[in-house]
């Protein structure tokens, strides 16, 4: 049997990176030796968390592009294997939905951003990656951040896109017997994330209510200010999840020895909401 493997040296690429899940898988592999290349719209918090990286003894690159553009997206995979010789990670974190919308009302511009993000952009990302793990001869793994929504038959427009998720990461699971390369989904359930400015205004401001919060700092994007974030999850850790142990289960997953694959990884806190 093979042993685990270190992070310490490897490669990895996150899309989303600015925040929830992509900004504490950054830190948190980075403060394992990884060399992490971050993308996202927003670059402040990704030069922030690149700082960290660096104090704490790893490397850090920042990248600020839309998605969208799906030649920028390959290129920024392909540069950043050539930049190191290798490409032992690719993690495609990147999506939002509009959770608690209704079919009958919902918007189909928001529908296309959620098929754009979440599904085309994440296909595209496989296949950038996939292309330069062969080319480098590296051993990888391919993580696809979907949703416990995955599991639901009843779970809207944005659970329809993460149901594609967890097809194409079958799919593909199937398509790289031959190679070196892993792929595995993991489904996160409620945490602590921006998630939120995609959800009903009065849904967030009755559970701030529940963590003590009087009043809901969206800003101009309907982002949460992190530390309400944080007081929401502090008051609330059995129902909103720290986002640190999502970044823990990609440790898990990308530390075991090549000869298995874990295709899907449901992580979610103890209590439902």
């Amino acid at each position: 049997m093979s042993k685990n493997r270190s992070i310490e040296g490897r490669t990895v690429c996150i899309t989303g990176a600015s925040s929830g899940f992509g900004r504490a898988i950054s830190e948190h592999l980075g403060s394992l030796g990884a060399n992490v290349f971050m993308m996202g719209r927003t670059g402040e918090p990704m030069e922030e968390s690149a700082a960290k990286i660096r104090s704490a003894g790893g490397k850090a690159d920042v990248a600020v592009f839309d998605l969208k553009n799906l030649d920028l997206l390959t290129e920024w995979v392909t540069s950043s294997a050539n930049a190191t010789g290798r490409l032992d990670v690719m993690v495609n974190n990147a999506g939002f939905g509009d959770v608690g919308t209704t079919i009958a009302d919902g918007d189909p511009a928001m529908w296309r951003a959620m098929l754009e993000i979440n599904v085309l952009a994440l296909a595209v990302g496989c296949q950038a990656a996939i292309r330069a793990m062969r080319a480098t001869k590296s051993q990888g793994n391919i993580i696809n951040i979907s949703s416990v929504g995955a599991t639901r038959r009843d779970s809207g427009v944005y659970g329809a896109t993460k149901h594609a998720v967890n097809c194409i990461n079958s799919t593909l699971r199937k398509e790289l017997e031959g190679d070196s390369i892993r792929t595995t989904s993991i489904m996160p359930g409620v945490f602590a994330t921006n998630f939120v400015r995609h959800i009903d205004g009065k849904m967030v401001e009755g559970v701030a209510a529940m963590a003590g919060i009087e009043k809901v700092a969206f800003d101009d994007q309907r982002r949460l200010p992190q530390g309400q974030l944080d007081q929401i999850q502090q008051a609330m850790p059995d129902s909103f999840g720290d986002v640190a142990y999502v970044a823990h289960a990609v440790e898990y997953v990308i530390t075991q020895p090549i000869e298995i694959n874990i295709e899907e990884l449901i992580v979610r806190p103890p209590k439902g909401m």
